[in-house]
């Protein structure tokens, strides 16, 4: 590759070589040889790991150590074996730089698949990539649809995608399990939203709060805010004038700590009986971060370590998989780890599936067909709503005071479960200032 293509695509010289290094490792690790190539399957597995939104990329080194241990004898395709290679490339959560390392992996590596994780900065932008390339793609945590709406998709034409496919919670699930946590406290029914100016707020913004007014919630919506905003006090005045007792938003970490700071030094917390909290306030580490403010935090999991599934790719249990990651790192368990295990389960669950794991038709042929189960639950894009679409479950959690002597100061604990009713509740929701 040339300085100028360096360039072009946004990538140091140092990191491509380090690319190229990890690619080296890799194939020594599995007995692989370039000669060998035709034999090798590439995929390419994008996600933040560092930046704003790292907190969704934490955990991701452990997860991959799982997947590359399960797959280090090659997976089975149409009776034939073939070597796999993952190459994982942070985005440090810009969008740029996303779209970017998914044309390298395409055009300088040449991946046979892509998955993409976590949120529309980095999904969108690699989706769109893999859509005009021709590279099937796969990818979860995310709205889907701030996925499907939110890159031209219209509700009364055809998918415009042939390539691209997603799965996991839309607004459909946040309806359900807000309706369902809401209605196990008695509050006023005023919701005070806070949905920032970006593809998740304005899908959510556009889609739940109609269905949250017909059941009979009041949404006081002082508007969309810019990501980045240090002053939110027209909001929280707002929200005291008109007696809010709920609370929910869509922000990225910075931002819900910045406005949550600001209301309680404005007193807006002491009248708030419920506070829901999504994008943000789904790790250990953010609500910490809060001290006694995030203690009571009401919040969303899409993966939870009760949910009763087993990984189809790796063979871990829920609980498994989070006592795993502890023991490892010393640090909490996250929602994160069985969400982006579920990304691999399912995606090579495809790869197994497709008549020809080389052929890009095939695969993508595979993933419109795809009807299986991870760790975070079945995956089926057999049934809708669109083509490119399989819904998935966001289960009503909290977080709460851990009891004495716990290795950490946090419990998340599940309160309802009316997405996926195969996930046990653990525990009553405590109101935010009980």
């Amino acid at each position: 590759m040339t300085h100028d293509q360096n360039a072009k695509s946004g990538l140091t010289r140092r990191e491509l070589l380090a690319a190229g290094a990890a690619s080296s490792v890799l194939a020594s690790l599995g007995g692989l040889r370039p000669a060998f190539a035709a034999d090798t399957l590439k995929v390419g597995f994008i996600s933040p790991r560092t930046g704003p939104l790292a907190g969704f990329g934490e955990t991701d080194g452990y997860v991959l150590e799982l997947v590359r241990r399960a797959l280090a004898n090659g997976i089975e395709v149409g009776g034939k074996t073939y070597q796999v290679e993952i190459l994982d490339q942070d985005t440090q959560s810009d969008p740029s730089r996303a779209g970017q390392l998914a044309k390298d992996l395409i055009n300088n590596q040449g991946i046979d698949m892509m998955l993409a994780v976590s949120t529309p900065e980095t999904i969108n932008p690699v989706s769109d990539a893999c859509e005009a390339a021709g590279i099937p793609c796969l990818s979860t945590v995310m709205p889907w649809e701030a996925w499907y709406f939110g890159r031209g998709a219209k509700p009364d034409q055809p998918s415009p995608f042939k390539w691209t496919y997603h799965f996991g919670f839309g607004v459909g699930e946040f309806h359900k399990a807000y309706v369902s946590q809401w209605n196990l406290i008695e509050t006023n029914k005023k919701v005070g939203v806070m949905y920032p100016n970006d593809a998740d707020g304005n899908a959510i913004r556009a889609n739940l709060a109609p269905l949250l007014t017909k059941e009979g919630f009041t949404i006081i919506d002082p508007g969309a805010y810019e990501t980045g905003t240090t002053d939110f006090s027209s909001q929280i005045a707002l929200f005291k004038q008109e007696g809010v007792e709920i609370i929910n938003t869509f922000p990225i970490p910075p931002d819900f700590a910045t406005f949550w700071r600001q209301a309680a030094q404005q007193g807006l917390h002491r009248q708030v009986k419920i506070i829901q909290v999504a994008k943000t306030g789904l790790f250990p580490s953010g609500v910490e971060a809060l001290g006694q403010l995030g203690v009571n935090l009401g919040s969303g999991a899409y993966w939870h370590k009760a949910f009763p599934y087993s990984s189809s790719l790796t063979g871990v249990t829920g609980p498994q998989l989070a006592d795993g990651y502890e023991a490892e790192s010393g640090k909490q368990w996250t929602q994160q780890l069985g969400a982006t295990l579920s990304l691999f389960d399912a995606g090579f669950a495809a790869l197994k599936a497709a008549t020809d794991a080389k052929s890009k038709d095939a695969v993508a042929k595979a993933l419109s067909t795809l009807n299986t189960t991870t760790i975070a639950g079945k995956v089926d894009f057999t049934s809708g709503p669109f083509p490119n679409v399989s819904p998935g479950p966001i289960i009503g959690t909290q977080w709460v005071k851990a009891p004495e002597g716990s290795k950490f100061p946090l419990d998340y604990v599940v309160t309802e479960n009316a997405t996926d009713p195969n996930v046990p509740v653990g525990a009553k929701l405590l109101p935010y200032n009980g």
